[in-house]
């Protein structure tokens, strides 16, 4: 049986705390109320309350005094402060300090004091959930080699940043678009290159978007998973993690197996961020090769999923640490390799990297249509010439180009004359 969200509410006046208990009773919590602050801090010393609630003026102190002692007992519960007297200033500060995390004036509107109430019993559970995600990544961390060790540290190192990520969880109410925003706050924290590379996919991957080349629940799935790509990486060390970048031959075969697992880890905390499989898929996916000797599964071509195709080339544009001239020429050289053609060309297409002359697009395989000219001779992967620069492209032939291009696919950017 689910267990009800547990709430204390303290005030020194006996009918405003019946006021109070009739207010919110029908909402379904377990209620326990007292007319002593001191009581309620043996309490909070003896159970785990979801919410908080506590009148400012009471006779054994003031309710932000209580507050402030009750965060250090608790400091996930959430805090109400119900007041008519306190200032704007002093109650500002005590928001923005941690101190409480909502305030009602009296007279209270019920049907105000019922939502706050709710957002700050979500906002409670949203931090249970996040201690859920660092047990079970620690649950993980016991399988690696002794090389992975320093995963354990680095979850304590996460759990002494709660007090800093609480600003930002007082913000959430189980909205979709705040969790993502917490991914990234917590990748940036762990290194902000990272934070920095994240948002630099997460650009390309909205440039790709809106192409329209995307079906709506493939934009949702490539975008979700720009922002969440990163995330396996908080549990690995920062020092493997910079030596992964700076000096990769340097590591030896079980930390290279971290590293090639992040992957893994990155699905796996990500279930606990959204429920679609298919960005999970696309996360676990995102390093696999067209040639199938990518990571961690050595998928290839077609079995890779499509988001996570097109994801890995926006990956590996923002983290190579190339210039653009040589990260754009990499690309191209391992488009059929590496990269899928088809993304490539999507990639250029979408983020105009390149300069064209005015009389020239580029263009998707998909967009070929009959009566286009060819600005560039279309070769097969092995330099066989199959159609040349300037040939007018007819119904028979872009049949068979098409044929082609199953059975061997084209790995050239494909430009025509406007």
């Amino acid at each position: 049986m689910e267990q009800k969200p547990k709430i204390i509410i303290v005030d020194d006046e006996e009918i405003i705390l019946l006021a109070l208990e009739e207010t919110i009773a029908k909402e379904g919590y377990e209620i326990i109320s007292t007319t002593s602050p001191l009581r309620a801090l043996e309490y909070l010393r003896e159970q785990e309350f979801a919410v908080i609630i506590s009148d400012q003026r009471m006779a054994e102190m003031t309710g932000l005094e209580f507050l402030r002692q009750a965060k250090v007992i608790q400091p996930d519960a959430s805090r109400i402060l119900i007041t008519g007297v306190l200032t704007l200033k002093t109650i500002i500060e005590a928001v923005n300090k941690g101190e409480i995390f909502r305030f009602i004036a009296k007279p209270w509107i019920r049907e105000e004091l019922q939502v706050t109430i709710k957002n700050a019993v979500q906002r409670n559970q949203l931090l249970e959930i996040n201690r859920k995600l660092q047990k079970d990544t620690l649950k993980l961390n016991e399988r690696l080699s002794e090389a992975n060790f320093d995963l354990q540290r680095k979850n304590k190192e996460l759990a002494q940043q709660q007090d800093a990520l609480d600003q930002a969880n007082k913000t959430l109410t189980g909205n979709f678009e705040h969790s993502l925003e917490l991914c990234y706050r917590i990748v940036s924290a762990y290194h902000p290159l990272l934070g920095k590379e994240t948002k630099a996919i997460v650009d390309l991957c909205q440039k790709m978007i809106e192409t329209g080349y995307f079906s709506k629940e493939e934009q949702y799935v490539l975008k979700t998973s720009a922002w969440l790509n990163n995330i396996g990486l908080i549990g690995i060390s920062r020092e493997l993690f910079l030596r992964s970048r700076k000096d990769p031959d340097t590591l030896s075969e079980s930390e290279k197996g971290i590293i090639n697992n992040h992957p893994i880890y990155g699905q796996t905390l990500a279930s606990f961020v959204e429920n679609l499989e298919s960005v999970s898929a696309t996360i676990r996916a995102h390093h696999e090769r067209w040639d199938g000797q990518g990571f961690p599964d050595g998928l290839s071509r077609l079995a890779i999923p499509k988001t996570a195709r097109f994801l890995a080339v926006n990956v590996f544009f923002a983290e190579c640490g190339l210039t653009k001239e040589n990260a754009i020429e990499q690309i191209l050289s391992e488009s059929g390799k590496a990269f899928d053609p088809e993304a490539v060309r999507l990639f250029l297409k979408a983020t105009r990297l390149i300069d064209l002359p005015r009389k020239m697009k580029e263009v998707l395989f998909r967009e070929l249509e009959t009566g286009m000219t060819l600005a560039k001779g279309l070769f097969s992967p092995t330099g066989l010439l199959l159609i040349p620069e300037g040939h007018k492209l007819e119904d028979e032939t872009l049949e068979k180009i098409k044929m082609h291009n199953i059975v061997d696919p084209i790995n050239q950017r494909l430009l025509v004359y406007n």
